[in-house]
């Protein structure tokens, strides 16, 4: 089961680059590594939302599930998501995707 739940969220990985990727917010370009450091929730300081999402959290999570470690046990980055993009009308499909993995780590 837990296999099926490691797949299933490498899946959505997968797609939330690809909505980014679509939506024009996939960056070439690798932020300064100052930027990558930031101790604050979603490197709030000196990322914006997409680019943490590219950068930080994708990264992140890809790895966990390559090397079979831990997975977190608490997830909410859906309200955070919602709150970005809250003019932006077409990210339907990224929130979901958001709020799904939300859900698979919570309810672990």
């Amino acid at each position: 089961m837990a296999s099926d739940k490691c797949r299933k969220i490498a899946e959505l990985l997968f797609q939330v680059e690809v909505q980014l990727r679509q939506l024009n917010y996939w960056q070439d370009s690798l932020p300064p590594a100052e930027a990558l450091s930031s101790e604050l929730p979603f490197s709030c300081d000196t990322l914006d939302f997409p680019q943490w999402l590219q950068f930080i959290f994708l990264p992140r999570m890809q790895a966990l599930i390559e090397y079979a470690a831990p997975l977190p046990t608490a997830c909410a980055i859906a309200l955070y998501a919602e709150e970005y993009f809250r003019h932006d009308a077409n990210l339907q499909t990224l929130l979901a995707h958001l709020a799904e993995i939300d859900t698979l780590l919570t309810d672990l």
